[in-house]
C-alpha cells in the first residue's frame, strides 16, 4: 500500500513539474510577443505614412496634368469655334464669288453670241459635189437657210418633253421635213431622242438608208412618238457622237427642242459637249450641231427656259461649226393652227 501511494505521489509530482514547464514557456511567449508588439506597430505606421504621403504627391501630379489637359483642351475648343467661324466666312464668300462669276459668264456667252453666227464650212467631197451638182435650193425662206449641207450622215435628237409635245410638236415635224429637203439625198438619218432612245428601236446604233419612203416612214412616226424626256440636251448629244463618229463620215446632228432645265449648268454643259466633239489638228470638229428652238417657254410665259436653251444652243453650235435657229413667235403661233390633218395632231 506504501509502494502504491509513493508511485503516485511521484506521478503527481511530475505532472505538476510538467504543467509548471508549460505555464513557464506560455509566459515567456507572452512576453517575447508583447516586447515585439510595439516595433511592427511602429513600422507599419511608417510604411503607411510613406505610402500615403506617395499617394498624396501622384494625386498631385495628376491633378496638375488635368489642369494642363483642361487648358489644352479648352484653347483646342477656341481655335475650333474660330476655325469654324472662319470657314463659313470663306463659305459664304465662295457662294458669293461663284454667283458673281456664273452672272458673268451667262453675261459673257450671251455678249459673244449677239449678232449673226458664224456659219463654218466644210469642204465637200467629189461625191456630195456631184450629188449637189443639179440640187436648186427652195425659194421659201426656210428657217434653216444658211446651214451647210456638205454632211452626208443625219441624225436628229429631239426633246420629246410634254410641253414639245402640247405646244410645238406639229411643227416639229414640219421642220424635220425643210431640214430633210435641203439635203437631197445622204447616205444614212437616224433619229433619237435627248436621253438617247431610238425612234425605231430595231435601228439603234445603225444607220437607216435614206430613201423617200424612209423619210416619209420617220416623219410618220414621229407624230406619236412620245418618249420620256428631262430637258437635257446634252445626253442625247453626247451619245449619237459617240456611237456615230467615224473619221471618214461627215455627220451633221440637229438638236430641236424649246427648253434647258436639268443636269449641268449652261457652261458646264458647253464644255462637256466640246470634250466629247474634239477638234482635230486642224480645228475642226468631227460633227456638226444645228438646233432649232421652238418658243413653247416663251408662250407659256417661262422665259427663263427658253432664255438657257437659246444660250446653250447658240453657243453649241457656232463652236462646233453648226447654226441656230430660233423659230419666230408669230410662225409658231400660226403652225398650231395651220398644221392639221391625218398623220398629225392638233395643238
Amino acid at each position: 500500500m506504501k509502494r502504491k501511494r509513493r508511485e503516485q505521489e511521484i506521478f503527481s509530482l511530475y505532472f505538476l513539474d510538467g504543467m509548471c514547464c508549460a505555464f513557464g514557456a506560455v509566459i515567456m511567449l507572452l512576453l517575447i510577443t508583447k516586447a515585439a508588439e510595439p516595433r511592427i506597430i511602429e513600422q507599419a505606421k511608417v510604411q503607411e505614412r510613406g505610402l500615403i504621403a506617395a499617394l498624396q504627391k501622384e494625386l498631385f501630379q495628376i491633378r496638375g496634368e488635368t489642369d494642363v489637359l483642361d487648358r489644352h483642351m479648352r484653347s483646342a475648343e477656341g481655335d475650333r469655334k474660330r476655325a469654324e467661324q472662319t470657314l463659313a466666312r470663306l463659305q459664304a464668300d465662295l457662294s458669293k464669288v461663284r454667283g458673281q462669276f456664273a452672272a458673268s459668264k451667262e453675261v459673257a456667252i450671251d455678249s459673244e453670241l449677239e449678232g449673226e453666227l458664224r456659219a463654218t464650212r466644210q469642204s465637200l467631197t467629189e461625191e456630195m459635189r456631184r450629188l449637189l451638182a443639179d440640187y436648186t435650193r427652195p425659194k421659201e425662206d426656210l428657217p434653216v437657210a444658211g446651214v451647210p449641207v456638205d454632211s452626208e450622215y443625219i441624225i436628229f435628237v429631239i426633246d420629246t418633253s410634254g410641253s414639245m409635245q402640247e405646244g410645238a410638236w406639229p411643227l416639229v415635224q414640219k421642220k424635220m421635213a425643210e431640214a430633210l429637203n435641203i439635203y437631197p439625198r445622204v447616205k444614212g438619218i437616224q433619229v433619237m431622242d435627248d436621253n438617247g432612245g431610238y425612234l425605231f428601236r430595231d435601228t439603234a446604233g445603225k444607220w437607216m438608208i435614206d430613201s423617200p419612203g424612209r423619210r416619209t416612214a420617220i416623219l410618220r412616226a414621229v407624230a406619236n412618238w412620245s418618249p420620256f424626256s428631262d430637258s437635257n440636251p446634252t445626253d442625247g448629244i453626247e451619245i449619237a457622237v459617240r456611237t456615230f463618229y467615224q473619221p471618214d463620215r461627215r455627220i451633221s446632228i440637229y438638236f430641236l427642242g424649246d427648253d434647258f432645265q436639268t443636269g449641268r449648268a449652261v457652261e458646264g454643259a458647253i464644255r462637256y459637249i466640246e470634250n466629247v466633239n474634239r477638234p482635230d489638228a486642224a480645228g475642226n470638229r468631227p460633227v456638226r450641231i444645228h438646233a432649232i428652238g421652238f418658243p413653247v417657254q416663251l408662250a407659256a410665259g417661262n422665259p427663263v427656259g427658253f432664255s438657257r436653251f437659246a444660250n446653250l444652243m447658240r453657243a453649241l453650235s457656232t463652236r462646233n461649226g453648226g447654226s441656230f435657229v430660233a423659230v419666230p413667235e408669230v410662225a409658231f403661233q400660226r403652225s398650231r393652227v395651220e398644221i392639221r390633218g391625218p398623220g398629225f395632231p392638233g395643238p
